[in-house]
C-alpha cells in the first residue's frame, strides 16, 4: 500500500498515542507523508474514514489467543467501508507503573479487556489480590496512571515511554505466540496482488444443511477458507450471521462463481473487501 500513496495521507487508529493499533498503523504506513490520527474508540475510527476526516483507518479484528474483536465485526456489518489491507503484530505486554511503585503497592490493574485476558495467568499468580479495571485501550490505561496511586497498567513499551512511566515486569502475556490482526479500512478495497484474501459476511437460510450448502461452494472450487465464525444477529434472537475469510481476490472468476452460489443459498451476502495477505 505504501507504494501507491501520493501526497499527504491521514490514517485514523485506535488511540491514544502508543497503542498496539498505532504500532500496526506505523508498520503499514511507514512513509513520511502519512499523518497518524488517534481516535477515542473503534467506532470513531470508522467515522473518521466515513466522513473523510482520514483516508484510511486501522482497527483490531482478532487476537490469536482471545479471538475476534466483536465491536469491529459489528461495525463492519453496518458500515459501507471496505477492508483494503491487514497487518499482523506480535503483542508483548508489560506491567507498567508510576516511577517508585513496587509490586506490593499495586491494588488496581488497568488495561483493555483483551490485554487483561491475555495476561490472566500472570495476574492470578503475581497480583492475586489486585482488582482489574477495563479501559478503552492499553495506552489509555498507561496514560491514566499519571493521576492514580497504587495502580499499574498492562500495555506496550511505547506507551510507557510516551507517558514517562516505568516498566516493572516485561513480557507478562500468558503465551509468547500472541498476535493481533488489524484491518486497514478505506472507501474501496485493494487491487489484486497475487497473494490475497477476501472477507465476507453472510446469513444462511434457516433450513437443515443451509450452512453446509454455502460452504460447499468453496470446497468444490478448491478455495481455502482461513476463517469462519458466527455472531448473533441484532434484533433477531437466536439467528446468526457468519464472517468468513478465504484465500483469493474477489475479482477472480472462481470467486465470482462462489458469490453467485452464495447469493442463491444465503439470505444476504456482503463482501467486505479483498486485500494482500499480511506479512508475518
Amino acid at each position: 500500500m505504501n507504494s501507491v500513496i501520493k501526497g499527504k495521507v491521514s490514517v485514523a487508529y485506535l488511540g491514544p498515542k502508543g497503542t498496539f493499533c498505532g504500532q500496526a498503523a506505523r508498520k503499514q504506513f511507514s512513509c513520511k507523508n502519512v499523518s497518524l490520527i488517534p481516535a477515542l474508540s473503534i467506532s470513531e475510527v470508522f467515522k473518521a474514514v466515513e466522513t473523510g476526516k482520514s483516508k484510511y483507518g486501522v482497527v483490531p479484528i482478532e487476537n490469536s489467543l482471545e479471538g475476534s474483536i466483536n465491536v469491529t465485526l459489528d461495525l463492519l456489518l453496518e458500515s459501507s467501508l471496505m477492508v483494503c489491507g491487514e497487518v499482523e503484530l506480535r503483542i508483548k505486554h508489560n506491567l507498567i507503573v508510576k516511577p517508585g511503585t513496587n509490586m506490593d503497592m499495586i491494588q488496581f490493574v488497568l488495561s483493555h479487556p483483551q490485554a487483561l485476558a491475555q495476561c490472566r495467568t500472570f495476574l492470578n499468580e503475581s497480583l492475586p489480590t489486585s482488582e482489574t479495571k477495563e479501559v478503552s485501550s492499553t495506552a489509555k490505561a498507561v496514560e491514566m496512571l499519571q493521576k492514580m496511586d497504587r495502580s499499574a497498567a498492562i500495555g506496550p513499551e511505547t506507551a510507557a515511554l510516551n507517558s514517562e512511566m516505568e516498566i516493572l515486569v516485561k513480557g507478562i502475556e500468558d503465551d509468547p505466540n500472541n498476535f493481533t490482526r488489524f484491518f486497514i479500512l478505506g472507501k474501496k478495497d485493494a487491487e489484486p496482488s497475487g497473494n490475497d484474501k477476501t472477507s465476507v459476511i453472510f446469513s444462511a437460510k434457516n433450513i437443515p444443511g443451509a450452512l453446509y450448502r454455502v460452504l460447499e461452494a468453496f470446497a468444490i472450487r478448491d478455495i481455502n477458507l482461513s476463517k469462519i465464525e458466527s455472531r448473533p444477529q441484532r434484533g433477531k434472537p437466536w439467528e446468526y450471521i457468519f464472517y468468513l475469510d478465504f484465500e483469493g481476490h474477489r475479482s477472480e472468476e472462481k470467486s465470482k462463481d462462489v458469490f453467485k452460489d452464495m447469493e442463491k443459498k444465503s439470505v444476504f451476502i456482503k463482501v467486505l473487501g479483498s486485500y494482500p495477505k499480511a506479512t508475518p
